[in-house]
């Protein structure tokens, strides 16, 4: 056996000053770190201030001068401060984490950052519009034993990796306390599970050059306990390249809180890898031998201090060792484990009122702009939030919310999105945040094959029960069917439009000549029209469409029937599904339906030159190709179904570019 032994370098990067909001265990345990950083604790912040007052006490025993004592918002006042660490219960983080933020301060949150993806995304994005400094304190990632123990990897040490092992579990005497507490998140996948979570992606990181990885197959088994929180969970998961995880939490049964990794050529075995006390070791046994790998002392709690000060010191959003991109898919995962159990907290259950993270929900429109479609009586933002991306309410509400902030209020959803989740999901928020008479909501049913004039009313009525509402702003028949006169259609949808049910209606996916047919019909009758059409329109010409009974109108002949008739249309896949996005490229061949509906060298020629323009006015292609939508001679509110507010924002910046019809043919080669 061969020990060698790993100096830690010193590396204080600048003296800053520290508050802790939430004194408890944890805190105390960070302020013993932080006597080893550069910084300082001058401030603490409690819904106690008597708590307060005792940790500032502890503090300044331990060697720390003048620290002030009181509530939270007295904490985040303090001058002195530059960085805050969160570590009070999970539920409480966002809250305290985004006043910080909104304070100037850079922020250490303890882990989860949040209880769930939807508003661990609402928090990073608001870190990103603070301009400061977010980090999820899994105080190992900072730990020179685990970079020593990720070089080995990359290196190739154990050759292909193939599986990884990962522990971290405990167990607590009495069923009480935050653990066994489903109010505040209790549980072992939240309180110490994403340790085995953040350990296995970061191995996959190193094994296959990526970064922040995710499992493309997770399942798990476990027990939930009386209380409702999950008390012992197996996760088995497999990523991208065939690595394989099992990921072992729990809180009413001890584990061996190990981490090994196996390779075709040896394994990797850490015994302390979470708290490493002491010098650490690496255990590293291949085909040649053994030999263990020793790394001097070092405390994680004061280099993840460091880490969050010199990222500020920097101006960058987040640390190297635990960026923002690993914390938004460590929350994914971590949902997914709790699904895969069946844990859902009540707070986060679909009729609950779930808040804006980021207090009223309310905020300046923004970039977004607006027009009118005759009947509606309201205004109409051009930009329009697509209801099929959202998982849960918690992601949903974090999505909306920052659309809504932006100017938007139009939302698309239809009858068969999710087997009417969706519907429901956004009827919720829209209770939640009582702005009915605000939101345009577009509701479309009669979807193949139950596209008839009796399944359109059936439909049209569960839709608004679903909602919530009593009626739509506009309402669409998803598909058409030929086999029914048209005048059929019109006149059960001019019925419901009579009844106040519906305030305008279309065809979602109809021809212009079903559509010409339907308003002679409603016009030599005394009907209602058709006053608005949802059909795949964008700068990239289709030569397919992606699903059967589909229509596009990105001919010239539609583009024509456009000008002439001058009904406003709602553009599906303004983006072409991804090929202006990065997607495209003419060697690659993986997306058979990219290939299918799009692939030429007109349309390759069309993303170069929106890549060209794109560049020249500092904006992502994404946001030329929606502005080319923006700009035609007819009126159009393109669709857009961001998965994450990031994307949300990415697709938005097309609405602060202005194109020169000449730039429009142009992108359009006609010039």
């Amino acid at each position: 056996m061969v020990t060698t032994q790993l100096a830690v370098e010193e590396t204080h990067t600048r003296t800053g000053g520290w508050a802790v909001l939430g004194p408890g265990g944890i805190a105390r345990r960070f302020l013993a770190g932080l006597a080893t950083s550069a910084g300082e604790l001058v401030a603490v912040g409690s819904t106690e201030v008597s708590r307060a007052r005792s940790f500032a006490e502890e503090a300044e025993q331990q060697g720390a001068a003048d620290v002030t004592a009181g509530g939270y918002a007295e904490a985040l006042a303090d001058p002195r401060v530059d960085a805050v660490y969160v570590s009070s219960v999970h539920t409480a983080h966002p809250a305290l984490a985004i006043a910080a933020l909104s304070a100037g301060k850079a922020v250490l949150c303890e882990k989860p950052l949040a209880v769930n993806h939807g508003t661990a995304m609402a928090m990073v994005d608001a870190a990103r519009q603070a301009g400061v400094p977010l980090v999820e304190a899994y105080m190992y990632r900072f730990h020179p034993q685990t970079r020593a123990m990720l070089d080995l990897v990359r290196e190739g040490a154990i050759g292909r990796v193939l599986h990884i092992d990962a522990s971290f579990a405990f167990r607590v005497g009495e069923r009480s306390g935050r653990l066994f507490d489903p109010a505040v998140a209790g549980g072992g996948i939240l309180d110490v599970g994403g340790y085995t979570v953040t350990m296995a992606a970061a191995v996959v990181d190193a094994a296959d050059g990526q970064h922040a990885s995710e499992p493309v197959e997770l399942t798990a088994g476990g027990t939930l306990g009386p209380t409702g929180v999950d008390e012992w969970t197996v996760a088995r998961a497999t990523f991208r390249s065939g690595i394989t995880a099992t990921l072992t939490t729990g809180v009413m049964a001890t584990a061996a809180n190990a981490v090994t990794i196996l390779g075709e050529r040896g394994r990797i075995h850490v015994a302390e890898p979470w708290v490493p006390t002491g010098d650490a070791e690496i255990e590293l046994v291949t085909t040649e031998g053994a030999r263990t790998i020793v790394i001097d002392a070092a405390d994680a709690y004061g280099l993840e201090a460091d880490a969050t000060m010199a990222a500020l010191r920097d101006g960058r959003a987040d640390a190297a060792e635990m960026t923002s991109a690993e914390t938004l898919a460590t929350a994914r995962t971590l949902d997914r484990w709790r699904a895969a159990i069946g844990l859902r907290y009540p707070f986060e259950a679909e009729e609950a009122d779930i808040p804006p993270v980021r207090g009223t929900g309310g905020g300046s429109a923004g970039e977004m702009r607006y027009g009118e479609i005759p009947g509606v009586g309201k205004r109409v933002s051009r930009l329009v939030m697509g209801v099929d991306n959202q998982p849960d309410l918690a992601h949903a509400s974090a999505v909306f919310d920052v659309y809504a902030e932006q100017g938007g209020n139009v939302f698309d959803t239809a009858y068969i999105y999710g087997d009417g989740e969706l519907e429901g999901r956004l009827g919720r928020w829209i209770a939640n945040r009582g702005v009915r008479e605000d939101v345009v909501v577009i509701t479309k049913g009669g979807h193949t094959p139950h596209c008839d004039p009796e399944s359109v009313s059936r439909q049209l009525l569960e839709s608004l029960e679903r909602q919530g509402t009593d009626y739509a702003d506009i309402y669409m028949l998803h598909r058409d069917n030929p086999d029914v006169p048209v005048g059929e259609f019109v006149d059960v949808l001019d019925e419901h439009a009579r009844a106040g049910r519906i305030r305008v209606f279309g065809g979602s996916n109809w021809s212009p000549e079903r559509i010409d047919e339907a308003n002679a019909y409603a016009a030599a009758n005394g009907r209602q029209g058709f006053g608005v059409v949802s059909d795949h329109f964008g700068l990239a010409e289709a030569y397919d469409v992606p699903w059967e009974g589909c229509v596009h109108v990105t001919d010239a002949a539609s583009k024509r029937w456009l000008e002439e008739r001058q009904i406003p249309l709602l553009p599906w896949s303004s983006q072409a599904r991804g090929f202006f996005a990065g997607r495209a490229h003419p060697d690659d061949l993986s997306d058979s339906e990219l290939v299918r509906c799009y692939y030429s060298d007109d349309n390759f020629e069309r993303l170069r030159r929106a890549e060209h323009l794109g560049a020249e006015r500092g904006v992502p292609t994404t946001a030329i190709a929606l502005a080319y939508v923006l700009a035609q001679p007819f009126p159009t509110f393109p669709l857009f179904g961001p998965r994450t507010i990031e994307e949300t924002r990415s697709s938005m910046r097309g609405l602060t570019v202005d194109l020169t019809p000449e730039e429009v043919e142009w992108l359009n080669l006609r010039s």
